[in-house]
């Protein structure tokens, strides 16, 4: 069962997916954001394209563990988004990530030009694989 990956910011959304086995996690897309209709609406397609059966959303916690204004954010539109599925959501702690994928894709590219969009799809993998190294079983809809 393939996994999606958020990575759910104010300005894009960076998407990750799984393999069908759940063993790897690669960056798919950005959705920019417009209204958090449409960009559920895009998610669902992406849902229904990769026949998704679980979705892990990073969770930006503060560096302290507490869970700020923006992840709050994030908590709402994933509640609104469980209102139009029935895939599960699952939190994933997401400190440093972007920071992370940001280092990542200096370290493979030698461009001077790097497209901060595709750091959020990065971060949207890495979030994923963490989840999906750690074992967790798929839990079905």
């Amino acid at each position: 069962m393939r996994s999606l990956g958020l990575d759910i910011g104010d300005k894009r959304i960076g998407v990750a997916l799984s393999d069908p086995e759940g063993i790897l996690a690669s960056p798919l897309t950005i959705i920019n954001r417009r209204d958090d209709s449409r960009d559920i609406e895009a998610i669902i397609d992406i849902i229904n394209q990769w026949q998704v059966g679980q979705i892990v959303a990073g969770l930006p916690r503060s560096m302290d563990g507490s869970v700020g204004k923006q992840a709050e954010k994030v908590k709402e539109f994933t509640q609104k988004l469980c209102e139009h599925t029935e895939i599960p959501v699952e939190y994933r702690d997401e400190r440093l990530t972007t920071v992370m994928a940001q280092r990542l894709k200096q370290a493979a590219t030698t461009k001077k030009t790097r497209e901060k969009a595709r750091h959020d799809a990065l971060a949207a993998a890495l979030i994923l694989q963490g989840y999906l190294d750690e074992g967790h079983e798929p839990k079905l809809p």
